[in-house]
C-alpha cells in the first residue's frame, strides 16, 4: 500500500519531539541514509522508525499509560491544600530536633498522611499554634509530585521509623493501607482497558476513500459486511454488486450514512514524489536573463536579424533559406545577457512556433516592410497572445525602396497591435537586418521590456526546463538542446525528459564550448540520454535514478500504442484507386526525419490532408535513419514511409524490397505535402522514377590542383555510373545532392565501376566530402503509363 501522505524526515522528528539528526541516524544504522531532512520517507522506512522507537521506549507499568484518562477519578487533591494538615506536623513535631539530620525523606512521609481525612477533626483546635512555623515546610513539600514516588515510599518509611519511635505503629499501619494486591491491580487495568475500548467504539470510524473504489473494498475499510453496504446502496438508489466500482461521492454518502467519518484519499504518484514542484520563496529568487523568441512569416528576415545581432551566418546552412531547426543563442547587450530563440516561419511548423512562444518572455514579431502581414504573421501573433507575452514588432527590410512602414502599422491595428506613436502600447521598431539600421534601438527596447517584467528565478534548486530540439547523433547518441527555466543544471545530474532518462555526460553552450553547469535562461546542448526525447517535453533534474527509471517505464506504458488491423500494402501510385474502391479508410504513414522539429512538422502537415473518404494517420514519428524495424512496422500495418533528410540503411532497403514497402524520400517539405495530396486526389502522374544504382564509401579525400577534391572510394553494392546523379550521405543524413563530374579507376576515365572495386569520384560543385561519407548514385527512369 502506498503512503497516503508525504512524510518527510523533519516532520517525523517533529511528531516524536526528536531532532532530525536522530531520525537520520536511525535510518543510517538500519536502512539507507537519507540525503537531507526534506527527503520523503517510504512505507518501510516509516515502519522501521516506529518499530525502533517502540522497542527503545517500552512502558514498565501499563498503569502509567492508562493514568491519563482517569485523572478526574481521584478527588482527594483539593483536601491536601486545606489548613487542617498543618496540626499533624505540629503534633508529631515534638521531636523536631531530629529532623535536620534527614530533612528530605521526612516531607514525603508527611505528605503521605494527607489523604487521611478523619484525623484533622481531632487536631483542629491546635491549628493556630502551628501555622506560622509549619507553613514554610508545607510550601516546600508541595513542589514534589508524590504520585511519582508512591512505589518508593515503602522503602523510605522504615528508615525514618527508626528515628520516630513513637510513630512506628502509625507508619506501619499507613504502609499496609497503601499496599494493593496484584489481583486488584490487574482488575483495575482490565477496567481501564474496557473503558478505552468503549470510548473507541463510540467514536466514528475514520475511512479514507479514493476517487474510485470497489464496493467490497469499501465494506472492508468500513469494517462492515458486503451485504450491509449493498443494502445501503440500494436505499440510496444505486444497484451495485461487490465487484462493481463506485465513485467517491457515492462511496462517501454510503460511509456517512453508516456512521463513518470520511476523508478523501490522497494518492501520490511516483512523479509527485520524485519531482519537487514547490513554490520558491521570495528571498531565494534572483534576476535572470530574458528569453526572446523571434517570430514571423517565412523569408521575412528572422534568421538574418539574429545574424546581425550575433554576427553569424546561419541562413546559408538552411535548405531553401527556411529555418527548419530551432536555434537558441545567448548574447550580451551592454553587459546584460539575452537568450534568443529562432522559430521557423513556414505554416507546417506551427507546433514549433507555439512551443517557442510558451517558453519565452518577449516576442519579436518580424514583418517585411515590402510584404506586409502574412498568414504565419497572424499565427505568430496568436501564439504570443495565447502565451501572454509582450510583442515587439520589428519592421524589417527598411532599406528597400518599396518599404511602407505606415501600411504595416495600419494592418497591425486589425490585430490589436497599435503603435505607441498612434496612442497604443505596442513597441514598433523600423529595422534593416541587412544594413544594421535600428538594431541597437530594437535591443534597447527588448532590455527595457525585460526590466519592466522583473524576471526572476531560483538558481539554488534542481533544474527544470524545456527541450527545444532533439536529434540522434552518430558519435554522441541522443542529443538535445534544452532551455533551463529554473534551477541550475550541472554535469553529472540525473535528468528525465519525457520518456528519456540519463545522466548529463556532456554539456555545451551555443558557442560550442563545454560547460559544467547552466543556470536559468541558459540554452545548452546535452548528451547522455537513453533515447531521443520529444521536442517540447519538460525536463527535470532528480536525485533518485531508480525512481526516475520507474517513472519513465510508467510513461512508456501510458504512451504505448497498439496497432490493430490487417496489413495492407500501400503505394502512392495506386492510393487513389484503393480509396475509390473503399479498400482504405486509414492511410497509415511512418515519418522519419533528421531532427525532432522537422518530424513534428511533417507529421502535423500530413495529418491535415485527410478528407471524408480517408483519414491520414501518422502511426510512428521518430528521429534518425530508416531502420529495419521501421520497415517491419510499415509492412505489418500497411504504411508508407516518408523520409525527410534521412536515408534507409542497407538492411532496411533490402527488407523493404522483399516486403513491398514503399519509401518516399524528400528534402523540401513542400514536395512531400504536394505529392501525397495529389495522390489522394487521384492527380498524381509520376513521370520519372528514381532507381538507385549503387553505393560507394569514401575512404580517402585527395586534393588535386586544377581539379579539386577527388574521393578515393570503395563500391560497396551495385555500380557507380559516370554522369549519374549522386547524394552525399553523412550519418544517415543527406548533406548534398548533385551530379557526378568524374569517375576514374587508376588513371583512366571509366563509364562505370562495379561492386568491390575501388575508384576515384569527383562531385560537381561540392568540396565538403569527408572520410566515411556514403555516395549514393541514382538515375531517374521515365515511367510509361
Amino acid at each position: 500500500m502506498s503512503t497516503l501522505i508525504k512524510y518527510r524526515v523533519h516532520e517525523v522528528a517533529k511528531d516524536f519531539k526528536m531532532n532530525s539528526k536522530e531520525i537520520v541516524q536511525i535510518l543510517t544504522d538500519y536502512a539507507t541514509a537519507p540525503k537531507n531532512h526534506m527527503q520523503v520517507l517510504e512505507d518501510n522506512e516509516l515502519d522501521l522508525i516506529f518499530e525502533y522507537l517502540t522497542q527503545h521506549n517500552q512502558v514498565a507499568d501499563l498503569s502509567e499509560v492508562f493514568a491519563v484518562p482517569v485523572k478526574p477519578v481521584p478527588q482527594p487533591e483539593p483536601v491536601p491544600v486545606a489548613v487542617p494538615e498543618a496540626p499533624k506536623e505540629s503534633t508529631a513535631g515534638e521531636s523536631h530536633a531530629a529532623r535536620p539530620a534527614s530533612p528530605q525523606p521526612a516531607r514525603p512521609f508527611q505528605q503521605s498522611q494527607q489523604p487521611q481525612q478523619p484525623r484533622p477533626q481531632d487536631n483542629r483546635p491546635h491549628v493556630p499554634k502551628a501555622v506560622p512555623e509549619k507553613r514554610v515546610i508545607d510550601t516546600r513539600g508541595v513542589t514534589v509530585n508524590i504520585e511519582k514516588y508512591d512505589d518508593r515510599l515503602s522503602n523510605l518509611v522504615p528508615e525514618k521509623a527508626e528515628n520516630m519511635q513513637g510513630k512506628e505503629k502509625f507508619v506501619n499501619k499507613n504502609k499496609n493501607r497503601q499496599t494493593i494486591s496484584p489481583k486488584r491491580k490487574q482488575e483495575e487495568k482490565d477496567k481501564l482497558q474496557k473503558l478505552q475500548f468503549e470510548i473507541a467504539k463510540k467514536a466514528p470510524l475514520k475511512v479514507t476513500i479514493p476517487n474510485e473504489i470497489n464496493v467490497g473494498e469499501l465494506a472492508s475499510r468500513m469494517k462492515k459486511t458486503g451485504a450491509e453496504v449493498v443494502r445501503q446502496l440500494i436505499k440510496l438508489g444505486t444497484m451495485a454488486s461487490l465487484s462493481d466500482t463506485i465513485d467517491y461521492e457515492t462511496a462517501a454518502l454510503v460511509a456517512m450514512e453508516m456512521g463513518c467519518k470520511v476523508e478523501k484519499e490522497l494518492v501520490f504518484t511516483v512523479e509527485e514524489r520524485l519531482i519537487d514542484d514547490s513554490v520558491d520563496k521570495a528571498e531565494d529568487l534572483v534576476p535572470r536573463a530574458p528569453v526572446v523568441v523571434v517570430m514571423g512569416h517565412v523569408d521575412h528576415g528572422k534568421t538574418s536579424l539574429l545574424d546581425r545581432v550575433r554576427e553569424a551566418n546561419v541562413a546559408s546552412g538552411e535548405a531553401g533559406g527556411i529555418t527548419q531547426h530551432i536555434g537558441a543563442y545567448r548574447i550580451e547587450i551592454n553587459g546584460r545577457p539575452i537568450t534568443f530563440l529562432d522559430t521557423p516561419g513556414h505554416e507546417a511548423f506551427t507546433s514549433m512556433r507555439a512551443r517557442g512562444a510558451m517558453v519565452t518572455d518577449i516576442a519579436i514579431l518580424v514583418v517585411a516592410a515590402d510584404d506586409g502581414i502574412m498568414p504565419q504573421t497572424v499565427e505568430s501573433i496568436n501564439h504570443a497572445k495565447a502565451a501572454g507575452i509582450p510583442i515587439i514588432v520589428a519592421i524589417n527590410k527598411m532599406d528597400k525602396p518599396t518599404a511602407n512602414p505606415d501600411r504595416i502599422k495600419q494592418e497591425l491595428t486589425q490585430y490589436e497591435l497599435v503603435s505607441e506613436e498612434w496612442g497604443g502600447d505596442t513597441i514598433i521598431c523600423p529595422i534593416s537586418a541587412k544594413t544594421g539600421l535600428g538594431i541597437e534601438n530594437l535591443l534597447e527596447m527588448v532590455a527595457l521590456t525585460a526590466e519592466m517584467k522583473e524576471l526572476k528565478a531560483n538558481p539554488s534548486r534542481a533544474a527544470k526546463g524545456t527541450v527545444i530540439e532533439a536529434r540522434l547523433d552518430k558519435g554522441r547518441g541522443p542529443v538535445m538542446t534544452v532551455l533551463v527555466q529554473n534551477g541550475t543544471l550541472k554535469q553529472g545530474d540525473i535528468i528525465i525528459a519525457g520518456t528519456a532518462v540519463g545522466h548529463v555526460r556532456v554539456m555545451m553552450n551555443d558557442k560550442g564550448e563545454r560547460v559544467t553547469e547552466a543556470g536559468p535562461s541558459v540554452p545548452v546542448e546535452i548528451a547522455g540520454l537513453s533515447e531521443v526525447p520529444q521536442a517540447g517535453d519538460t525536463f527535470n533534474s532528480v536525485d533518485d535514478e531508480r525512481m526516475a527509471r520507474e517513472l519513465v517505464a510508467q510513461r512508456k506504458q501510458q504512451n504505448k500504442d497498439t496497432l490493430i488491423g490487417a496489413p495492407k500494402k500501400v503505394s502512392l501510385e495506386d492510393l487513389f484507386a484503393q480509396i475509390q474502391q473503399g479498400e482504405i479508410k486509414d492511410f497509415n504513414i511512418i515519418v522519419k526525419a533528421d531532427v525532432q522539429g522537422s518530424a513534428e512538422a511533417v507529421k502535423s502537415s500530413l495529418e491535415k490532408l485527410g478528407n471524408e473518404e480517408v483519414r491520414v494517420r501518422v502511426i510512428h514519428s521518430a528521429v534518425g535513419a530508416i531502420s529495419e524495424s521501421d520497415v517491419y512496422l510499415a509492412a505489418t500495418s500497411g504504411a508508407l514511409i516518408v523520409a525527410f533528410n534521412v536515408r534507409p540503411d542497407n538492411a532496411a532497403r533490402d527488407y523493404a524490397a522483399r516486403a513491398n514497402v514503399e519509401i518516399r524520400m524528400y528534402r523540401v517539405i513542400y514536395d512531400c505535402i504536394n505529392e501525397i495530396e495529389a495522390a489522394m486526389k487521384g492527380m498524381l502522374k509520376p513521370k520519372f522514377k528514381e532507381v538507385i544504382t549503387g553505393h560507394a564509401e569514401v575512404r580517402q579525400v585527395i586534393k588535386i590542383s586544377k581539379i579539386g577534391l577527388v574521393c578515393g572510394s570503395y563500391v560497396t553494392d551495385g555500380k557507380i555510373i559516370r554522369n549519374s546523379s549522386v547524394r552525399v550521405i553523412r550519418d544517415s543524413v543527406v548533406v548534398h545532392e548533385g551530379t557526378l563530374s568524374g569517375l576514374r579507376r587508376f588513371k583512366d576515365d571509366v563509364k562505370e565501376v562495379a561492386t568491390n572495386y575501388e575508384c576515384g569520384i569527383s562531385i560537381e560543385k561540392f568540396n565538403d566530402v569527408r572520410e566515411g561519407d556514403i555516395i549514393e548514385a541514382f538515375i531517374m527512369e521515365r515511367v510509361t503509363d
